[in-house]
């Protein structure tokens, strides 16, 4: 009923404006090789679909294997890397054309995939198997596989290339691996359950959300000053910590607390908590845009989107999405969020646009609302330029 009741209101809307009303007042013409395009795995559904942003229309779908998860872009390649989960291998889709390019097989029950900066190493942590996968991407092979802790469930690789923090579940520790050298660097205990992890832009530290006992971990990360990696703190938060998002500048870093319906803020710089804000009903996922004005969060308890203002310290707006929403993203010209509603299997799309007449008062509008499959797990955006043209 409420997605008949949107449909109906968005018609006239879309009668009276055009839709490309919405698209291209924000997109510049980057010509006729120009492509942008989110990825959502479907867990359930064995296939990953593509949403062309030009349009916000699925473009395609595309099957992969079994009980696909974690999903990343290269940056520096037009290819994305999707974790199969049940069949404990990694899919290589080719942007250019959408298709399944390569298939690499890795160990037990992978769930996430981190790809390095310079586009040439993707690091897969392998819950199953208490280890990490790291992939040659030029290659299309693992080229090795560094023993972790138990029931490693991330592997994030700092923005200089130098680390992959590991967090282990299993054991209640941290690996932090030497990525030039392939092996374990130091291995350091923290709080219950790690999980979630976040990499400062300068790659001096790094924080891992402890969901089992309500903390954050705070660990310098050994550099050319710093001799050894270490724990710096241990930051209380609020209940079930599960997502860590950084701003832009790393001033300053947002934790999701799931069961007390709050983010923590905490100053990366003295690794202190500054403030607890109530958000929403089990908070799940957060982004932020890249003038590190605004904060996004999705409310999995209360299938709405809050729009957080970061100068002003407080929530400004609280958005209806479809059902159980948790990840989402921003587009390249941060104007319209992604997310994605994990039970009715969609994707919302929000737009940020400045009121053009005298009666739109909103800063938010919800645009459409696009079908993918079942048990829709991550997204992820790629904006390029093709190679050569497509072929007709």
């Amino acid at each position: 009923m409420r997605k008949l009741l949107f449909i109906a209101v968005l018609i006239p809307i879309l009668a009276g404006l055009g839709w490309w009303y919405f698209r291209e007042e924000a997109l510049p013409d980057y010509g006729p090789l120009y492509r942008e395009y989110a990825y959502v795995t479907n867990g359930k559904s064995n296939t990953v679909s593509v949403i062309d942003l030009r349009t916000f229309a699925l473009a395609k779908t595309i099957p992969v294997s079994s009980e696909p998860t974690g999903i990343a872009a290269n940056s520096k390649k037009n290819e994305i890397y999707v974790v199969n989960t049940g069949s404990n291998n990694v899919s290589v889709i080719d942007a250019e054309s959408n298709t399944v390019a390569a298939t690499i097989g890795v160990h037990g029950r992978p769930y996430f995939i981190d790809v390095a900066e310079d586009g040439k190493r993707a690091y897969v942590a392998n819950s199953g198997s208490s280890n990490v996968s790291v992939i040659d991407l030029e290659k299309r092979m693992v080229i090795g596989n560094i023993r972790a802790g138990a029931a490693p469930g991330m592997a994030r690789v700092s923005p200089d290339g130098s680390t992959v923090v590991v967090s282990n579940r299993g054991d209640n520790t941290v690996s932090l691996i030497d990525a030039k050298g392939l092996r374990v660097r130091a291995t350091l205990p923290v709080c219950q359950q790690p999980e979630d992890i976040a990499i400062l832009p300068d790659s001096s530290k790094a924080f891992v959300a402890c969901s089992g006992s309500s903390q954050v971990a705070s660990i310098a990360l050994q550099n050319g000053t710093l001799k050894s990696d270490r724990l710096m703190a241990l930051l209380d938060v609020g209940h079930t910590p599960v997502s860590l998002t950084v701003k832009p500048d790393g001033g300053e870093l947002i934790v999701c607390n799931f069961d007390s319906d709050s983010i923590s803020i905490i100053e990366t710089g003295n690794d202190e908590v500054g403030s607890s804000q109530e958000i929403g009903q089990r908070p799940s996922r957060g982004v932020v845009t890249l003038d590190n004005s605004r904060l996004y969060v999705t409310n999995f308890g209360s299938n709405s989107v809050a729009v957080y203002d970061i100068d002003m310290g407080r929530r400004i707006a609280t958005l209806t999405v479809g059902s159980r929403p948790d990840a989402l993203v921003l587009t390249p010209d941060q104007n319209y969020i992604l997310v994605l509603d994990t039970q009715s299997g969609d994707v919302t799309v929000i737009q940020k646009r400045r009121p053009r007449r005298t009666l739109e008062t909103s800063e938010y509008s919800l645009l459409t609302l696009i079908p993918v499959g079942m048990q829709p797990n991550a997204i992820v955006v790629k904006s390029f330029q093709m190679s050569k043209p497509a072929k007709k």
